[in-house]
């Protein structure tokens, strides 16, 4: 007897930030102090290259080509496959920035990671210390935007990415490429999570809709309904 195979649910939606909550949380970051300043260039090209965590902390020197003309970031992803994401002009400013007080020239080497431990920059910076900032700005931009999700978390920049590209007219597997997937399947969450957010909002302005329709006009017939539609009146 052949088992009846039952149907895949469908995916989670993503959790992102919209450009305004974005913005918000962008500025957290007290960058006064020395790792404010770091934080907040950490986040900034985390969110303008939508990398994975564990592909920040493995960037090293060399990785970065920060020419005026044409700045990039080169990934080691899952695989070790390499790909070469292209960056902002003003984020590649505050990585030049963020060079000259972390890495001065005199002491720089190719090999040094970019973001580092207090150990110096042979030690890459732990995943656990992305977590506790993100979470810290997350909780203190709540406090200005209630919007944003109780929980950010790093992986919430990516998909933040991911959804503005996709938002802003950017093919399905142009993004796919950008985030580096093996398979645009993987990719195709965010234009369900597109779609689910566009049912939302079509759902909300019929429930509007409906509020200022009178209930008398929903209790009649379909004859009478259709007759009142074509300007016509049903006399007995």
């Amino acid at each position: 007897m052949e088992r009846i195979r039952y149907r895949k649910p469908p995916p989670a939606l993503v959790g992102y930030l919209t450009k305004e909550e974005l913005s918000i949380f962008l500025a957290q970051p007290n960058c006064k102090k020395r790792t404010g300043f770091r934080n907040m260039v950490f986040l900034v090209l985390m969110y303008d290259t939508a990398a994975r965590c564990q592909e920040m902390l493995d960037l090293r020197i060399q990785d970065l080509v920060l020419h005026r003309t044409s700045p990039c970031v080169y990934f080691t992803g899952k695989g070790n496959k390499t790909r070469v994401v292209p960056i902002l002009p003003k984020t590649a400013e505050h990585l030049r920035s963020y060079l000259k007080k972390f890495h001065p020239a005199e002491n720089r080497k190719r090999d040094d990671y970019v973001f580092y431990a207090y150990g110096g920059p042979q030690r890459p910076m732990s995943p656990d210390t992305v977590a506790a900032f993100v979470k810290k700005y997350g909780e203190s931009a709540r406090h200005v935007c209630t919007s944003i999700p109780e929980r950010v978390h790093p992986h919430m920049l990516r998909h933040t990415r991911a959804m503005h590209l996709y938002q802003d007219g950017v093919p399905l597997a142009m993004v796919s490429e950008f985030l580096g997937h093996a398979q645009i399947e993987t990719t195709k969450i965010y234009a369900h999570a597109d779609t689910e957010m566009k049912r939302k909002a079509i759902q909300q302005a019929a429930n509007k809709l409906n509020d200022t329709i009178p209930d008398a006009l929903w209790n009649t017939d379909d004859e009478e309904m259709m007759l009142k539609l074509r300007g016509k009146q049903q006399y007995k």
